[in-house]
């Protein structure tokens, strides 16, 4: 099942890059393989044998240890990999979806990169050896270059330079510390590294920091979010910064338990300031492209805090939230892409009055609103609620303040959704405008349709994460709870 999951968008992604498709064939090839990759993935969620660890698991030797360690080809899935591989096949076959609708130029070569990334993304969040977990890191890497560089804005030159110039310092601290792993401690096998060396530890959590990204990492955000079509910025948001995430939780807490906790405030601190930062600027930007991006880098250190509280019920509400964000940040940033499509822009000057006569298109962008902000009742309650009490947990005053970053959310998704329904300052959207069409749903009632879903039975998604969380890295907890 997992092979399957990683070779059938890699499968079409080559087909469609090298046969001698048009546009209608590649566009419906590249939906197709899209598709089929989250039926598989339902699959996946349904065969799941909640408390049986690992599962779906290939494991041989792929390349020759050389005297050192040999590199294995070892995959598999737990509560964390299978809803981040499902957060990746949803995600991008919305992505696609909105790329369909804008129309890119050069589709064969579009669509091809688009699932090349999902491929390596999926094999990213599988991997239990570390060469592989690079390779599908750095492929992910070339392919978002790609993307950004040539199908983004007028300052897409600029921004892709900037996400290289970061992307490149972490992945290669992370590539010194896999090699020195390799060569002192024999293996690259994940479960069998652990380790005290805290410059180790380091390098990994640099690589993933930037990623996610963590304060003050973000440097390449701005930009990136901004200039990068439409489709891929809600993969930055929605996918991509989760495997930062993910690598913290999957690596860095099992396999440097003892830095982890010894080099938590540091962590827990500069989360800290980037949920509050991150609150606070999303409520001044002009655009509404801006308030999401501030708004996903505010929610992902929350996510930092949950990680680095070092107890259960952080890391639940962490995995969860993960889960909950990068569907929502999926549905608000695909949104935005359809009222740029329509209007030319996401300027706050030039919008508003959308709700009125378009009810379906007022309604959907209430629901991402909502959702965003947490209402009580939603799932991303839930998971907020879970890294508060992880955050109390750690510390009284820490739990505090994280409280008051999560309020800040309410007041700039507030103004995102009052701007673009309500407001009628400046060029407003044009009254002849119509509301949202057939295939405009068909990307977004989907995601909205699974936040439903998480929210009427959130239990089904924290039963899994919950095992995770308590049986792969149970000793970063048992040290954390101590750490008061």
């Amino acid at each position: 099942m997992t092979v399957a999951l990683i070779v059938l968008p890699l499968a079409f992604a080559l087909a469609i890059a090298v046969l001698p498709l048009d546009r209608r064939l590649a566009s419906a090839a590249g939906l197709l393989g899209t598709l089929a990759e989250v039926v598989l993935a339902a699959v996946a969620l349904v065969r799941f044998d909640v408390g049986a660890g690992m599962q779906f698991v290939t494991d041989d030797r792929w390349i020759p240890d050389f005297g050192l360690a040999p590199v294995r080809f070892h995959v598999g899935m737990d509560g964390l990999g299978l809803f981040m591989v499902a957060l990746t096949a949803v995600g991008v076959a919305a992505a696609l979806g909105a790329s369909l609708l804008a129309g890119r130029d050069r589709p064969r070569a579009h669509v091809a990169l688009l699932l090349l990334l999902e491929s390596a993304m999926v094999l990213l969040f599988t991997a239990q050896d570390l060469v592989l977990f690079y390779v599908g890191w750095e492929v992910m890497m070339v392919a978002l270059f790609v993307l950004m560089g040539v199908w983004g804005g007028t300052g897409r030159r600029a921004a892709t330079l900037r996400f290289v110039i970061y992307s490149l310092l972490g992945s290669l601290s992370m590539l010194v510390a896999i090699a020195y792993i390799g060569v002192r401690y024999h293996t690259f096998e994940v479960g069998q590294v652990h380790s005290g060396v805290v410059w180790l530890f380091l390098a990994f959590a640099a690589a993933f920091c930037i990623k996610a990204p963590m304060f003050p990492l973000h440097g390449w955000l701005p930009a990136a979010y901004r200039e990068s079509s439409i489709e891929v910025t809600a993969l930055l948001s929605g996918v991509v910064s989760k495997a930062g995430a993910y690598g913290l939780l999957r690596f860095c807490l099992p396999m440097f338990p003892g830095p982890a906790h010894d080099w938590r405030w540091l962590f827990l601190g500069l989360g800290l300031a980037g949920l509050l930062y991150g609150s606070l600027v999303a409520f001044r930007q002009p655009d509404a492209r801006g308030v999401v991006a501030y708004s996903s880098f505010a929610q992902m250190n929350l996510i930092i805090i949950g990680i680095f509280a070092l107890n259960v019920n952080g890391a639940t509400g962490a995995i969860f939230q993960m889960v909950n964000h990068g569907v929502v940040s999926l549905a608000a940033f695909l949104l935005i892409g359809v009222l740029e499509l329509r209007v030319g822009t996401s300027l706050f000057r030039h919008l508003g009055g959308l709700a009125n006569g378009r009810p379906i298109a007022s309604t959907v962008f209430l629901i991402a609103a909502l959702w965003a902000l947490a209402v009580p009742g939603s799932s991303l309650f839930v998971s907020e609620i879970y890294i508060l009490i992880g955050a109390f947990q750690q510390n009284e005053w820490l739990g505090a303040a994280a409280a008051l970053g999560i309020v800040l959310a309410a007041m700039y998704m507030l103004r995102w959704y009052s701007a673009i329904a309500h407001e009628n300052d400046g060029d407003s959207v044009p009254a002849s405008m119509p509301d949202l069409h057939l295939r405009e749903l068909a990307i977004a009632l989907p995601l909205i349709a699974i936040l439903f879903v998480m929210t009427a039975w959130p239990y089904g998604v924290m039963k899994r994460i919950t095992v995770t969380t308590s049986a792969a890295p149970r000793v970063i907890f048992v040290i954390g709870s101590d750490s008061r």
